[in-house]
């Protein structure tokens, strides 16, 4: 039996079926090209930033240009003891109120939440009324309260005195500011705790009773630092809103930074607007500073709730100029 002869292949023939391709010329990849990354343009962005710097441009301007500020005069007139001698007497007043109004909105949030009916509506009650009347009315009546009750006096009702004093003597101005910004601070102060208590989540309060700890020992230490987190940042706006409020105590014959302002400005007529500006940057300081302590309260007291504090303002500033300094870095190497 003889085998049929071979066929011959040419070069450039189609390999046959089932045989294994020859391997090609290696590929050679091509170096990345470097590109610049443009950002989105944001036409709308920039026309609102033009018109904002437009507008503080025009503020400022009017504010130096104009010679009726009497910008002269506010320099005088910023440090006058006149001028600082009121200043500490708001510090007093705001200060004492705040602290008495903070222990009362306490005491009000813990009656509120109380399980007795009677502590309830009592409290209820109080935070509706002082809620209601303006603070204007709340001094004015205060004021004039040695016309209904010229003697106060301690004893058993209907029945026999204990001890009482002559109301005018005690009621000295500054004793109806205090008592009359505390009254109404509490009131909102109340509603402020009573929230921040309400925030703590339930599960707290149900480990803490487990534990065994009496009620005095967990609200201490378990419930109310949990709950500053919520009351701090809704406080300071009623200690700020307070700062400003003690504005009202010149009606009540006390001399405090607006009401020494406003003796000044009655006695130099000429220098109402430059004293109308030293009182406000007065309390735009008081306010700042206020904001400021906010800040690091609210930063002591997030430690248990966020895994990273959040950054102070020279933290930020550093950390802006480092990304400032990166980018011009990155920009000058393409």
């Amino acid at each position: 039996m003889s085998e049929s002869p071979g066929v011959a292949v040419s070069p450039g023939a189609a390999p046959p079926a089932g045989a294994a391709p020859r391997p090609g010329p290696p590929v050679v990849p091509k170096p990345p090209v470097p590109q610049r990354v443009r950002p989105l343009l944001r036409p709308g962005r920039w026309i609102v930033t033009v018109v904002v710097l437009v507008l503080v441009a025009q503020i400022v301007h009017g504010l130096v240009a104009n010679p009726f500020y009497q910008w002269d005069r506010f320099q005088y007139w910023f440090l006058r003891p006149t001028i600082l001698e009121g200043l500490l007497v708001t510090l007093e007043v705001a200060l004492l109120s705040a602290v008495l109004g903070l222990l009362g909105g306490v005491l009000l949030a813990l009656a509120r939440l109380s399980p007795s009916p009677v502590p309830r509506a009592v409290s209820w009650i109080y935070t509706w009324l002082f809620r209601s009347v303006p603070l204007i009315v709340i001094l004015l009546f205060l004021y004039n309260f040695s016309a209904l009750y010229r003697t106060l006096s301690v004893g058993v009702p209907f029945g026999p005195a204990f001890f009482s004093f002559d109301e005018s003597r005690l009621a000295t101005d500054m004793t109806v500011a205090v008592v009359g910004l505390s009254l109404n601070e509490a009131a909102y102060a109340s509603e402020v705790v009573r929230g921040g208590i309400l925030s703590v989540d339930q599960g707290q309060h149900e480990a803490a009773a487990a534990l065994g700890l009496p009620k005095r020992y967990r609200f201490a230490t378990i419930v109310f630092p949990q709950a500053l987190r919520s009351i701090t940042p809704n406080y300071v706006n009623q200690l700020i809103g307070l700062i400003k409020g003690t504005s009202l105590v010149f009606y009540v014959s006390l001399l405090d930074l607006f009401g020494s302002v406003q003796s000044m400005g009655s006695t130099y007529p000429g220098d109402i607007v430059p004293l109308l500006l030293v009182a406000t940057a007065w309390y735009l300081i008081l306010t700042s500073v206020v904001s400021v302590i906010q800040f690091y309260v609210e930063r002591y007291y997030s430690r248990g709730a966020l895994r990273t504090l959040p950054p102070t303002p020279l933290q930020k500033l550093r950390t802006g100029l480092g990304d400032l300094r990166a980018r011009v870095r990155k920009e000058t190497a393409i």
